[in-house]
């Protein structure tokens, strides 16, 4: 469940205080954006990729960017000391309301801000994956955009944890391996970790790039490869990323059983992102006690 305080366009306030209304056109259309950010000690990690992610995304929709980096971040930081967060997560959400016909004439932004923050989910390791044909389309020009049009996602888990598993791998319309609904995949094989490309449809994930740039520092290489199912036969390790989640080893997909979960090279990397995080951490702790 969300904590009580949000931020809502100009300032802090109970949720209870907040309207959304029917008029927003970005609410019934689905236009608009957002990311989840993983509250550490009461520091958003990873806060400036985010916003680089957000700002991207927003020159892909049209979507005006009223708002700047470091202003949201004051923003977020409010709401974080008013639900006394240290570790948790939090969602910035930019509604776009001038769009199309069905809107009403309120008075309201250009573009709506929500930010609020949630306890960490909780996750069991090792993750049983579903696989679903047509999860993604690749060729769409909103393909790795992460609006709040989040339908497809909630619904293909759903069905996925109807059937016993707990997340579910999303082939695009090639039969390539994209991703799950909320998190990226890497396969391991020998001494290389093999991650799907940015057009197979799937998400820049912020925990993916940070892996990509710090597992050379562990002697591992991390190389975007197309990937397909029966790529998971000859795997030595699988294992998702995601915001949430930090490294979570694959033990199952689709009734295939995985040889180990998690495995070395998954704990290996594992910590190593801890310890990234750890460090980044500290150190926006320690600028702020100046």
């Amino acid at each position: 469940m969300i904590h009580r305080h949000i931020f809502h366009n100009d300032k802090l306030m109970p949720i209870e205080d907040a309207r959304l209304s029917p008029g927003q056109a970005g609410i019934i259309c689905g236009w608009g954006l957002f990311t989840t950010i993983r509250i550490v000690k009461g520091e958003a990690f990873g806060y400036e990729r985010h916003w680089r992610r957000l700002e991207k995304d927003a020159a892909i929709i049209r979507m005006p960017m009223p708002h700047t980096g470091p202003k949201i971040r004051v923003h977020l930081q409010e709401v974080i000391r008013a639900n006394k967060v240290s570790e948790g997560c939090a969602r910035i959400y930019l509604i776009y309301n001038e769009v199309g016909v069905w809107r009403s004439d309120e008075k309201m932004p250009e573009v709506d801000l929500v930010i609020y923050t949630a306890p960490l989910p909780e996750y069991r390791e090792p993750v049983r994956l579903g696989l679903r044909e047509h999860g993604r389309h690749a060729a769409s020009a909103l393909a790795g955009v992460k609006t709040i049009s989040w339908l497809p996602n909630v619904w293909a888990v759903a069905e996925a944890q109807k059937e016993g598993f707990d997340e579910v791998l999303l082939l695009n319309e090639r039969g390539e391996v994209a991703e799950c609904t909320a998190a990226n995949i890497f396969v391991v094989k020998g001494d290389k970790v093999l991650t799907p490309p940015l057009n197979s449809g799937c998400l820049e994930g912020v925990t993916r790039g940070i892996l990509m740039e710090i597992a050379p520092e562990a002697g591992i290489s991390v190389v975007e490869q197309t990937l397909r199912p029966e790529d998971f036969a000859t795997a030595d390790e699988i294992f998702i990323s995601s915001t949430n989640r930090n490294l979570i080893g694959v033990g199952e997909i689709a009734g295939q059983k995985m040889p180990v979960a998690p495995g070395p090279v998954t704990r290996k990397l594992d910590e190593l992102f801890d310890a990234y995080v750890t460090d980044y951490v500290n150190r926006r702790l320690a600028s702020a006690a100046r």
